[in-house]
């Protein structure tokens, strides 16, 4: 290691002698040269000070062009992005294996192609045989999209240097890529950084929109570094079971737009077809009211969705432990539910087995839904049918109340809509809207008073 040299510097005149000496030579000052700390080997090498290149700024108040967004095709996929893709943005679609970001990413790439827009798709994981034999399938076989098998992110940005760039560029997947500058095999997490950065930059550089297939783990976190996330612009989940035959595209972040829209698709024999009315999905076959189903008008973002919560009790024999289940909603919630039931209103649910699902395989997140599940509890519990045409959404608070949610007047609308004509809710939470009524909830003590007399 080459050794630092000492500079000893006049506090009066700024002078720089190499040792110290009492008298400083240049201006006559006594006891005024100091040592200066001397630059390590490191801070010499690693000086970013100096030595780049000059940037232009531009003046946020002047107007710029105006970037406009480009139509997938789908309306769906257009409402989960905000409006449609954004050029230079870079989006991360995760979900798990199977449930058909391919899929859905071919259609969107098919109806571009169609369209005029040059589309390049780079599959990692299959043949450019195996791409058009799936296209084929979803009808695309004549759609002018650019195939590629490759896995080296070097390889690729090398390709698209040499062309113009593309309207749309898709990665499937981000973890079969590979740089031969880094370390390590694909999928880890410096490849699956810095190629992301590379791909990332070329997509800011050149406007081309960039969409990026990550994988998932077993909890459904997209895999690889969280820092994934916060270098991309838009993060997609798409969900869904394999049972059902509906998927859901999420957006759970979004620098062009509103974040928890979402998009609904129901997968056919031809690929993914849009939903748009997916409250009828999910309130399917409700012909005679029973006992222990409740009506909820959920919250997706903008969208409202109208699902059906189940409920059921069984009596148990004295001394025997009580099971809690619950499909599709938080079992911590479920059990706070219940203790209230209990503490305020006197129900007994400690001697009786609960579940609790819901329907279409839905999974509820708003807190709104708490109202909906009690009326499925107390219906279930008293074996009484709710009215039939009935909407119920409030949340319950410790205390028994019922307090107000959000967005109400959107949710009344949306079951006017699918023909409901009664609401239930917090007290002064709605506007009235002709040909629904409005019945308010103040306390789960009038629930209880409402379903079982």
């Amino acid at each position: 290691m080459a050794k630092t040299k000492r500079r000893y510097v006049c506090q009066a005149c700024g002078s720089v002698s190499p040792r110290w000496q009492g008298q400083c030579a240049d201006c006559g000052e006594w006891n005024t040269l100091a040592e200066e700390a001397p630059a390590t080997v490191f801070s010499q090498k690693h000086d970013l000070s100096s030595g780049g290149r000059t940037i232009a700024f531009e003046p946020l108040d002047t107007p710029g062009k105006a970037l406009e967004r480009r139509a997938t095709g789908l309306a769906e996929f257009d409402r989960a992005l905000g409006g449609g893709l954004v050029p230079g943005s870079a989006i991360l679609m995760g979900g798990d294996p199977g449930i058909g970001k391919s899929t859905l990413l071919l259609q969107a790439a098919g109806k571009i192609a169609r369209a005029g827009g040059d589309v390049v798709y780079v599959s990692g994981e299959e043949a450019a045989g195996q791409v058009r034999l799936r296209a084929s399938r979803l009808g695309l076989a004549d759609a002018p999209i650019r195939l590629a098998a490759a896995t080296s992110v070097r390889d690729i940005l090398t390709t698209l240097n040499t062309m113009a760039p593309p309207s749309l560029l898709v990665i499937d997947s981000i973890q079969t890529m590979h740089s031969d500058t880094i370390e390590g095999a694909p999928g880890t997490v410096s490849q699956v950084r810095g190629c992301a950065f590379e791909l990332i930059r070329y997509a800011k550089e050149s406007g081309a929109a960039l969409v990026l297939v990550g994988h998932v783990t077993k909890d459904g976190a997209i895999a690889g570094p969280r820092v994934l996330e916060h270098m991309v612009d838009v993060v997609m989940s798409f969900e869904g079971e394999r049972s059902h035959q509906y998927r859901i595209l999420r957006s759970l972040k979004n620098r062009f737009g509103a974040v928890d829209e979402i998009g609904v698709f129901s997968m056919a024999g031809e690929g993914l077809e849009e939903v748009a009315n997916p409250s009828m999905l999910f309130l399917s076959g409700r012909d005679d009211p029973l006992a222990g189903s409740a009506v909820f008008p959920a919250l997706e973002g903008t969208r409202p969705v109208l699902v059906e919560i189940q409920a059921l009790i069984v009596r148990l024999q004295s001394g025997a432990t009580p099971r809690r289940a619950v499909v599709g909603w938080d079992s911590g919630r479920l059990a706070m539910l219940l203790a209230v039931l209990e503490s305020r209103c006197g129900l007994n649910f400690s001697s009786a087995e609960v579940y609790l699902n819901v329907a279409g395989g839905y999974r509820l997140a708003d807190p709104a839904a708490d109202l909906a599940v009690a009326a499925a509890l107390v219906s279930a519990l008293s074996d009484r049918p709710l009215p039939a045409g009935s909407i119920w959404f409030g949340e319950v608070s410790l205390a028994g109340e019922i307090r107000p949610v959000a967005h109400p007047g959107i949710r009344l609308r949306e079951a006017l809509k699918l023909g409901f004509d009664r609401g239930h809710g917090p007290s002064g939470a709605a506007e009235k809207i002709t040909g629904i009524r409005f019945d308010d909830m103040p306390s789960l003590a009038k629930l209880v008073d409402r379903i079982v007399r």
